[in-house]
C-alpha cells in the first residue's frame, strides 16, 4: 500500500479573478442566471454561429441549417440568450437579426479569467 501526501492548496491563488471577492446575492443571482443561458451546446454553437458570420449577426433563417434542428427550436434558445443578455435581436423587415452583446461576453469573460 503506498500513502499519498496530500500538498495544502491555496484555493484563492487558483480561483477565477471574478470569484476572488466576494458576491452578493443578486449578484449571484445574475452570474447563475447567465451560466445557465449557456449551458447548453445549442446556444454555444448559436454563440459561435453568430459570432462568425458577417458582420458577426445572424437571421433565424440562416441559423436553422447549420445545427439542424427546427426554427422554433432556435428560436427558443436565441430568446433564452436575449433574455440573459447575451444576444441582442433587431427587427429588420419580417426577419429578426442578432448579434453578441460584446459588452455582457465581457463580463462573462471576466468572471472566468484565471
Amino acid at each position: 500500500m503506498v500513502e499519498l501526501t496530500l500538498t495544502p492548496v491555496d484555493v484563492a491563488s487558483c480561483a477565477p479573478v471574478g470569484l476572488t471577492a466576494i458576491i452578493e446575492r443578486p449578484q449571484a443571482e445574475a452570474l447563475a442566471s447567465l451560466l445557465k443561458a449557456i449551458a447548453d451546446p445549442t446556444r454555444i454553437q448559436l454563440l459561435s454561429l453568430i459570432n462568425a458570420s458577417n458582420n458577426s449577426e445572424a437571421c433565424v433563417c440562416n441559423l436553422t441549417e447549420p445545427l439542424a434542428l427546427t426554427q422554433p427550436t432556435v428560436s427558443h434558445h436565441l430568446k433564452v440568450l436575449t433574455d440573459a443578455g447575451l444576444i441582442e435581436r433587431e427587427k429588420r423587415g419580417t426577419w429578426v437579426w442578432y448579434s453578441v452583446n460584446q459588452d455582457r461576453w465581457r463580463q462573462l469573460s471576466k468572471l472566468l479569467e484565471l
